[in-house]
């Protein structure tokens, strides 16, 4: 019975940590587009397919939608496709049994038999072998497998959710991935796009990490300074909410104080100035951009600013007043 309630506290945990609209931190438009998509495939056994460049959370999205669907009591079994060798990614998907091949010394299920009654995620779909293509093409249409070395079809029962940072269609059309595999994954799709589209994201998810680091470290609570943040957003993030994590969390460290300041997060110069340009961000919001720009350049002498811009002072006040109340 004990141990019955601890299980049902474990699923209750996990569901919390999946709670996608409190745990995927962002309220800009392109993600709020995300989180009604995500809905949409919590109550059928759809499959879905996750779109987006390197480190926009694909993995976070695909736990997501399984502790919250109808499949949440099932295991959640993820594979990197592209991380496997070729030669062993058949044994790795479908199993294998005693003697199938050398170094097989004891029979072995495959991701699909792990995932059984649950999610399998297979991530990085495009870098899959085409010899392995047509076989994972016919595990989805007939819902059964046959381990390396056996002639026995055992039956599955998968939610199947892949990911890519590739452009399958352009796969497709050079020949690398197969059409009759892209429409059967066709599915639902969601694309998550890249940190420099979320706008003001980029701050609530600093301060989210900040905050976890501290936790977990036992440091004390941090803020981050007005150039810090102006920094952050003028930053085109390559390698996406991954590469933000890392940053601030070295930013942590390497700050003096209580406050983060701009010259702790060590960016990437040759990267700065695309993130400038953003659907999401206002007119006040550019203005503040270009007003923190000249204060930078001009050891934060408003009268000097105010004269290079043609502007009053009184402007510049207002708006940087007006920016302390972003996080």
């Amino acid at each position: 019975m004990q141990l019955k309630t601890r299980l049902q506290s474990l699923e209750k945990e996990l569901q919390h940590k999946h709670d996608f609209r409190k745990n995927i931190i962002g309220n800009s438009p392109p993600m709020i587009k995300v989180f009604d998509l995500i809905e949409k495939t919590l109550t059928n056994n759809l499959t879905v397919t996750i779109t987006g460049e390197t480190g926009t959370g694909k993995e976070e999205v695909a736990k997501a939608i399984h502790y919250n669907s109808t499949f949440s009591k099932g295991p959640f079994v993820a594979i990197n496709m592209a991380a496997i060798p070729k030669e062993l990614a058949e044994s790795e998907l479908f199993g294998h049994e005693k003697g199938a091949f050398t170094g097989a010394v004891a029979a072995r299920p495959g991701k699909f038999e792990e995932a059984n009654n649950g999610t399998i995620f297979l991530d990085e779909i495009g870098d899959l072998d085409p010899s392995l293509q047509v076989k994972l093409l016919r595990v989805l249409q007939e819902k059964n497998i046959t381990r390396v070395g056996s002639t026995s079809v055992v039956k599955v029962n998968n939610r199947v959710i892949v990911a890519t940072h590739k452009d399958l269609r352009e796969e497709v059309k050079a020949g690398r991935f197969r059409e009759d595999l892209y429409y059967r994954i066709f599915g639902l799709t969601i694309h998550l796009p890249p940190l420099r589209d979320r706008g003001r994201d980029v701050l609530l998810l600093a301060v989210y990490f900040m905050n976890r680091f501290c936790k977990e470290n036992g440091y004390a609570a941090k803020t981050l300074s007005d150039e810090a943040q102006q920094k952050l957003m003028t930053y085109a993030f390559p390698g996406n909410v991954r590469e933000l994590k890392s940053l601030t969390e070295l930013a942590c460290v390497l700050s003096a104080g209580n406050e983060i300041m701009a010259s702790d997060f060590h960016l990437e110069p040759n990267n700065l100035s695309p993130g400038f340009y953003n659907d999401s961000y206002s007119l006040d919001d550019y203005s503040r951009m270009i007003i923190r720009h000249y204060l930078e350049h001009n050891d934060q002498n408003v009268v000097v600013v105010a004269q290079k811009l043609n502007i009053g002072k009184s402007t510049i006040y207002r708006m940087l007043k007006d920016e302390k109340g972003i996080i």
